[in-house]
């Protein structure tokens, strides 16, 4: 299910600027296929918590990811492109919630955070697998290549999530009711509403990414453009450390929540962003890579760990667990759909070196929210 979450989107940039698209034009694209998919996470997450077959959940994504692959490889038309953005997200906005409503169906409350921990491990062995696959086949075959591998993974996802038997999930555990309560959960929008802990992660999430989306895609662009980098390669490189990374905060982080609790392992990440920031404005190319990707990898991780174990954690008892995941994957949807725009125009208008700085800023800007509202979410 890795490449579900991934998909092709870290190809995407290379692949058109070595068609003639400008950076401005590529991240216009990637942002209208950003906000379709985050119009539509939190209804997904509403539809999770209230459907009964939980698998089907992650089989329209897969769908998703083969009709992505193929639409960017048939036509390279701006809203042909913009389609197959729109197709990608969508399988992102509903994969996260869906595997978390698996893991709670399966794992109920208790064993959420140990079970999630051991997911997110996998899930970035198999982006690792997947964006060294991608940049071989890239390197060897072109990016032809490249988006037939995401298509055949995402097929291949689509024929595990069918052999999980259907029984070994409980659906009242999947959106945390408890086990006795035989009341319809409360109203979904006054949950989302009125939730401090949920808004204030919810906010602070979207002001990082607002910052950290559109560092790799640029970052990538920057050293193709200055011919220091062939695109498949370096962009595969990139994923590859990064993720490699991951496996081991994913699981740093669900022993720290195990013997604490998810706030500080947060707060970590947020501080790696402003350091990639500054990095990559004194590095680029090969150079910069691996440091710059050790330290995505470790914020990153953590965050795939800690944030849907603090939601689910914090709604328990609820029902409505997949609607909170989904609606705060919206709001952070907010910053990750804006980024690459904002990202893309100024290094545009100013140069990528000042681009890096002013988009690792976000990083200090959720710090310091995180910090400041940390009687509201410290006992998560």
């Amino acid at each position: 299910m890795a490449d579900m979450q991934s998909g092709i989107g870290p190809f995407v940039g290379v692949f058109l600027q070595e068609r003639g698209w400008a950076s401005g034009l590529i991240g216009t694209a990637m942002t209208i296929g950003n906000i379709a998919g985050m119009l539509i996470t939190t209804p997904i997450g509403g539809f999770i918590d209230a459907s009964r077959n939980k698998r089907m959940w992650v089989v329209i994504p897969g769908i998703c990811v083969v009709a992505a692959s193929a639409i960017i490889l048939i036509s390279q038309n701006f809203w042909a492109v913009t389609f197959s953005q729109i197709a990608q997200s969508l399988a992102s906005a509903a994969i996260v919630p869906a595997v978390t409503g698996i893991t709670l169906g399966i794992a109920r409350q208790k064993g959420f955070n140990a079970l999630n921990g051991r997911n997110q491990a996998f899930n970035h062995a198999g982006n690792m697998v997947g964006a060294a696959l991608s940049g071989y086949l890239g390197y060897k075959f072109g990016y032809v290549a490249v988006f037939v591998l995401a298509a055949v993974f995402g097929a291949i996802a689509i024929a595990c999530v069918m052999m999980i038997p259907a029984k070994s999930i409980d659906d009242r555990a999947a959106r945390g009711s408890r086990e006795d309560d035989s009341k319809a959960p409360p109203d979904g929008m006054s949950v989302l509403l009125k939730h401090k802990p949920l808004l204030v992660l919810a906010l602070a999430l979207a002001l990082f990414h607002l910052g950290n989306a559109a560092i790799v895609p640029l970052y990538g662009l920057a050293a193709v453009a200055e011919g220091q980098a062939n695109g498949p390669s370096f962009v595969a490189t990139t994923v590859v450390i990064a993720q490699g990374v991951m496996i081991v905060t994913s699981l740093i982080a669900m022993q720290v929540a195990g013997k604490r609790n998810y706030w500080p392992v947060i707060l970590v990440s947020f501080i790696f962003l402003p350091v990639r920031g500054v990095l990559a404005f004194f590095v680029t190319g090969w150079w910069g890579v691996v440091p710059m990707q050790v330290l995505d990898g470790i914020g990153t991780g953590l965050q795939t760990v800690a944030v849907p174990g603090m939601i689910a954690r914090s709604l328990n008892g609820t029902g409505r667990i997949n609607l909170g995941q989904g609606a705060v994957i919206t709001v952070q949807g907010v910053g990750a759909s804006l980024s690459p725009a904002l990202g893309g125009w100024i290094a545009q208008w100013i140069g990528y070196g000042p681009t890096f700085l002013l988009l690792g800023g976000f990083g200090l800007a959720s710090t310091a929210l995180w910090l400041a509202f940390g009687a509201a979410v410290k006992k998560y």
